[in-house]
């Protein structure tokens, strides 16, 4: 969890309450329900630090009576009713003033507020909210990851590759600016969601990234994190069909979540996608992933997640991809998209096209230092050139640079084969 709760105050009785509950439990609630709690609170009382707050206080209090009482029959339902309780105990505190007890009153009432416009759902609400225009790009995407995917700031900051120092003081600078700029806590019009599907496309995304491969702890995959983004995903496909971008997004995600039990081998160990028993695939999920890349095909309308989707769905056209056609589309995306991540994976195809001594100058020449997949494409390019002295030290960078223990095991495991 964020802190260290403690319990305090009253919460609702748990009726009809499961079996006791783990502080292990509760973590894991907590990271499947923050969100879509925040994004109640956010909807019900206007402010994001007041909605945090309350909902950290539910927790707290699930922390105190879970263990003894057991985990309720719904938990979101339980963990929304206190921090909603919350809200309204301290208003009522504060009914002296006459706005804040209309807001007491409103939060009272049983009925759900009505409604209105085109996003039905909480936490898709507040994702465009969070990506209004007066907020820099970045600071967006951090405050959505933070309120929604339930993401602690050093999971953000490794997200972004930048300092944790860093991402903390730009989330403090988002929720400033939306409180100086009286950013309103409603859907923007019908016409103004396009312009901010860029942003949102982007936090779905990186919720999926975190849950795909986490950036620390004992599991590679944090499947709630990536069962949230698909969710995510399929309800913009849902809300904007004729965007082809949210539609490459969900493909992508799909095809890249059809592989989760092929990625960890029986010791826990990362299997990297060449090495893996592709029967262990989901094949649902893989023939939908394809569907929508055809899809996206047909109209004609190339963006990045579409062409990231068209390279995932290639792997898997056979046991053996067709790299170059896996090199022709990477080169289209550098061009959409020319950041060195990519031109780290482009890299990663010439080497399958050209060899491993045509990728390696690509990659010396990219600026990711502090990245842990640079060290670890670097290092394998040198051992496949017989450079195992180098390949080691690579290795060992790239060790250096990742707190997840499955990652960890694998470069472990491939500094003892060299």
């Amino acid at each position: 969890m964020r802190h260290s709760p403690a319990a305090h105050g009253p919460a609702p009785v748990a009726d009809g309450a499961g079996p006791r509950a783990t502080i292990e439990e509760i973590e894991a609630v907590f990271r499947a329900e923050y969100g879509r709690t925040v994004a109640v609170l956010v909807r019900v009382c206007g402010d994001i630090d007041l909605a945090e707050e309350y909902v950290q206080d539910a927790f707290t209090a699930a922390v105190g009576r879970w263990p003894t009482e057991g985990v309720p029959p719904s938990p979101a339902g339980w963990l929304i009713t206190t921090a909603r309780n919350r809200a309204i105990d301290r208003l009522r505190r504060e009914r002296s003033r006459d706005a804040r007890h209309a807001q007491a009153v409103a939060l009272l009432d049983d009925e759900p507020p009505e409604e209105v416009g085109a996003v039905q759902d909480d936490r898709l609400r507040l994702i465009f909210t969070c990506c209004h225009p007066a907020l820099a790009p970045a600071a967006r995407v951090a405050l959505t990851l933070r309120l929604l995917g339930g993401l602690t700031t050093p999971e953000i900051a490794r997200a972004f590759l930048v300092p944790e120092p860093t991402m903390a003081a730009r989330i403090t600078r988002a929720k400033k600016k939306i409180a100086a700029a009286r950013i309103p806590y409603r859907m923007p019009r019908e016409a103004d969601l396009p312009d901010r599907l860029r942003a949102v496309l982007a936090v779905v995304y990186l919720i999926f990234n975190e849950g795909y491969a986490a950036s620390a702890g004992d599991r590679l995959v944090r499947a709630e994190l990536c069962a949230e983004a698909v969710r995510l995903g399929r309800l913009l496909v849902e809300l904007m069909p004729d965007e082809p971008e949210a539609r490459g997004l969900l493909a992508l995600m799909l095809l890249a979540e059809a592989r989760r039990d092929a990625r960890v081998g029986a010791d826990g160990t990362l299997v990297p996608l060449t090495a893996q028993d592709r029967s262990k695939w989901n094949a649902t999920l893989v023939t939908e992933g394809r569907a929508l890349v055809r899809q996206c095909l047909r109209r004609g309308q190339p963006g990045p997640y579409q062409v990231q989707a068209a390279i995932s769905a290639v792997h898997t056209d056979g046991p053996e991809p067709d790299w170059t056609q896996i090199r022709r589309l990477y080169d289209q995306l550098l061009t959409l998209t020319p950041t060195p991540v990519v031109a780290l994976n482009r890299a990663v195809a010439i080497a399958e096209v050209e060899g491993p001594a045509a990728a390696l100058p690509l990659v010396d020449a990219l600026p990711l230092g502090d990245y842990h997949l640079f060290h670890a494409v670097r290092a394998d390019l040198l051992r496949r050139l017989g450079r195992n002295a180098e390949a080691r030290a690579a290795f060992e960078a790239a060790l250096a640079r990742t707190d997840n223990e499955s990652e960890q095991a694998f470069l472990r495991r491939a500094i003892s084969e060299l």
